[in-house]
C-alpha cells in the first residue's frame, strides 16, 4: 500500500484516538483543550524568542464550509482540524479549494473577563493565502500572504462569555502572482499538492497596555556584546525603559536598561561561541513596564574571508567551515506544509545530524519559529530562501536554455521581466514587502547562515535591488543572490545548481557553492506517494542508491581544496513524486542507511 494510501485509510475519519495513534508515533506527548476534551496539535508556545507565560493555545477542532460566495455561511459542513489545511487527510477535510472558492473557519472563545488596563492579542503562525478576520460580527483585519505570521488586536470586540471568531479565505495558488513556494493546483514532478487556509497554530494572550510588540538580537560578535532593539506598544502611555538581564546556563552575566526603540547593547564576559558542534545558547529575560518576555540567543558570526592560500571561503567564527547541506523543502504526507506534531520535524532534524549534516537550506517555505529554535539548540545552519511568485513559469527561461547553456543565465539581465513571470509590477512590490518582512522576522534566529532571495530565476527580478534591501536590515549574513542561474554579480558567493555534468569549481574572485546536485531517484513501493517517479538519475533499489551516493560525496570531498565551500544534496526526503530523498516521504526508510 503506497504512502497516500496508507495515510488516507488510516485517517479517513480522523477521530481522537485516531489522531492520537499517529501523533504518539513520533513520541509525542498529546494534550487535551480544556473546554472541548479534546486533543490539540500543537501545545507548544510558537514564538520561543518572546515568549510569555499566559497564553491559550488555539489549535484543535473549528468548523468550517468551502463555499462559492463571499458571505458568511449560515451552515457549516462539518469541523477541521486546525492547523492543518483542508487538502490534509489529518485535517478531515481532504478538500481542494479552488482560487474561486472561499473556505470560512469558525470557532468560539471563552473570555472569564475582561482585565483592566489589558490587551487581548490573537496571533495566527500562517494562512495560506488572503484572509478577513471578523470577532462577534466585527471586522478586524485583513491580511494578505500565505507564509507570515500575524497579530490581531481583538480587545474591543470581544465580551466576558462566549465570542465567536470567523476567518474567511481564498488561496489564488499557482493561478496567480501571490508566492506560492511549490505549490500546484495540478502537481508532479518537482510541483506538489496545493495546501490552503491556517497551516500553523493561532493562539491568543493577554498582554498589558504597555507591551513588548517585537524583538531584534543581533550577536556583535568581535565586540563581545549583543545588541537588543525591541519594538514597543504603549497606548498612549508615556515611554518606559526597557530592562535585559542575560543568562549563562541559570547565572546572570550581564544586565542593561534603556529607552525604548534604542538599541541595547549587553555586554557578553568571556563569550562562547556557538557551531554545529557546540550550539550553546545564552537565556535572555526582558521587561517593558508590567510585560515580561524571556528569550535566548547565540553568539556567532558568518564572514567571507580568504584562506592561507588566498582563496575565499566561508568562515564561522573566523574559521574556514565547509557547510555540507540538504535542501528541505518541509512536507509531510499527512499534513503537507505541516507535520502531524512537533517531535516529527524535531526526530529529522535529529537524523540530518545524525547523518553528518551541518546545514539545512530550507526551500521555497518559511516554517513556525520552533523550528527554528529546533536547528538553534541542535546545531544546524540554514540558508533560508525566499518564498517564490510570479506568473506561469518558462520551462524553457528557468529550466532547459540554462541547464544546456549555463553561462547564459549569468549573461541575461533579470529586468526582463516577461521572460521571468514578473510582469505584475503589483506583485513585484509585494514579493519586496514580504522579503523585507521575512528578514525581520527570522532575523534574530541564530541559525540562519545566508538568505538566498531568488531560485533558478523563478519569479526572479531586480535582484541587485533585493540584495541591497537585505543588507538594509542584515548585514551579519550573506546573501546568496540567485541560487542556480540569473546571477547579477551582486551576492557573497557564486551558486551553482548541476545535476547533469562533471561536478567542479569555476574561478570567481567569491566563494564557490554547489547549491543543488544529486537528486537521484530511489522509489520504494511500499513507501511511495505515487506510482510515478520523478528524479534526475535511477537508482534501482537503496544499495543502488548508497552506491551512487557515496562515490558522489567522494567527488564533492575532492573538490574543498580547489575552493569548495558549501554543497547542498538534493535533497532531505521525498515528496510525492519526486523520489531523491535520503528519506522516504513517510520518514521510515533512510535509503543510504547500512542496516
Amino acid at each position: 500500500m503506497r504512502v497516500k494510501d496508507a495515510v488516507l485509510t488510516a485517517l479517513h475519519r480522523p477521530e481522537d484516538r485516531d489522531v492520537k495513534q499517529l501523533w504518539t508515533r513520533w513520541g509525542e506527548q498529546v494534550q487535551k483543550d480544556a473546554h472541548t476534551d479534546t486533543y490539540v496539535p500543537f501545545p507548544e508556545y510558537p514564538r520561543p524568542q518572546m515568549k510569555r507565560e499566559q497564553y491559550e493555545i488555539l489549535n484543535g477542532w473549528w468548523q468550517y464550509a468551502i463555499k462559492d460566495t463571499w458571505e458568511k455561511p449560515e451552515t457549516w459542513d462539518g469541523r477541521i482540524l486546525v492547523p492543518f489545511s483542508p487538502e490534509t487527510a489529518l485535517s478531515g477535510v481532504e478538500r481542494q479549494l479552488r482560487p474561486e472558492e472561499y473556505l470560512w473557519y469558525r470557532r468560539e472563545i471563552f473570555v472569564t473577563e475582561r482585565p483592566e488596563k489589558k490587551r487581548l492579542l490573537l496571533h495566527f503562525g500562517a494562512v495560506d493565502q488572503c484572509c478577513a478576520l471578523w470577532v462577534n460580527g466585527k471586522a478586524v483585519l485583513r491580511h494578505v500572504g500565505g507564509y507570515l505570521p500575524f497579530t490581531a488586536d481583538i480587545t474591543d470586540a470581544v465580551r466576558e462569555g462566549n465570542n465567536e471568531i470567523c476567518l474567511r479565505v481564498q488561496d489564488y495558488s499557482d493561478t496567480s502572482y501571490h508566492s506560492r513556494g511549490k505549490q500546484t493546483l495540478n502537481r508532479g514532478g518537482m510541483f506538489y499538492t496545493a495546501q490552503s487556509g491556517i497551516w500553523q497554530t493561532v493562539w491568543s494572550e493577554w498582554v498589558p497596555e504597555t507591551y513588548i510588540s517585537s524583538l531584534r538580537l543581533t550577536p556583535l560578535y568581535d565586540g563581545g556584546k549583543l545588541e537588543i532593539a525591541a519594538e514597543t506598544e504603549s497606548a498612549g502611555a508615556e515611554s518606559l525603559a526597557v530592562r535585559a538581564r542575560v543568562y549563562d546556563r541559570g547565572r546572570l552575566i550581564s544586565e542593561i536598561e534603556g529607552a525604548a526603540g534604542s538599541a541595547l547593547q549587553a555586554e557578553i564576559p568571556d563569550v562562547k561561541s556557538w557551531s554545529p558542534e557546540d550550539p550553546f545558547l545564552y537565556d535572555l529575560e526582558i521587561e517593558y513596564g508590567e510585560d515580561r518576555v524571556r528569550s535566548y540567543f547565540a553568539m556567532r558570526c558568518i564572514t567571507v574571508e580568504k584562506d592561507c592560500k588566498g582563496v575565499p571561503r566561508l568562515c564561522l567564527n573566523h574559521q574556514p567551515y565547509f557547510q555540507k547541506g540538504l535542501l528541505d523543502q518541509g512536507y509531510w504526507p499527512e499534513g503537507l506544509y505541516t507535520p502531524p506534531c512537533e517531535q516529527a520535524f524535531v526526530w529529522e532534524l535529529e537524523q540530518v545530524k545524525a547523518l553528518g549534516f551541518n546545514m539545512l537550506r530550507k526551500h521555497l517555505k518559511i516554517e513556525p519559529l520552533r523550528w527554528y529554535y529546533h536547528c538553534d539548540r541542535l546545531g544546524i545552519l540554514v540558508w533560508q530562501d525566499m518564498v517564490n511568485g510570479g506568473g506561469k513559469y518558462s520551462r524553457l527561461a528557468t529550466c532547459y536554455l540554462v541547464t544546456v547553456l549555463p553561462p547564459l543565465a549569468r549573461l541575461l539581465p533579470d529586468r526582463l521581466y516577461g521572460l521571468l513571470a514578473r510582469k505584475d509590477a503589483a506583485g513585484r512590490r509585494e514579493w519586496m514587502r514580504e522579503c523585507r518582512e521575512t528578514v525581520k522576522y527570522l532575523c534574530s534566529s541564530p541559525c540562519i547562515a545566508a538568505w538566498v532571495p531568488f531560485n533558478e530565476g523563478w519569479g526572479q527580478f531586480d535582484a541587485g535591488r533585493a540584495v541591497r534591501e537585505i543588507r538594509k536590515l542584515d548585514r551579519t549574513r550573506l546573501i546568496d543572490e540567485a541560487s542556480g542561474w540569473y546571477d547579477q554579480g551582486h551576492g557573497d558567493l557564486r551558486s551553482i545548481h548541476n545535476y547533469f555534468y562533471r561536478l567542479k569549481v569555476p574561478k570567481d574572485r567569491r566563494p564557490v557553492a554547489l547549491t543543488e546536485y544529486g537528486g537521484y531517484a530511489c522509489f520504494l513501493e511500499e513507501h511511495a506517494f505515487a506510482p510515478k517517479a520523478y528524479g534526475y538519475r535511477t537508482c534501482r533499489g537503496t544499495e543502488e542508491f548508497r552506491e551512487a551516493y557515496e562515490k558522489l560525496e567522494e567527488t564533492v570531498e575532492a573538490l574543498k581544496p580547489h575552493g569548495l565551500c558549501a554543497s547542498v544534496y538534493t535533497q532531505l526526503s521525498d515528496v510525492e513524486e519526486e523520489v531523491n530523498g535520503l528519506f522516504t516521504y513517510d520518514r521510515k526508510v533512510c535509503k543510504i542507511s547500512q542496516g
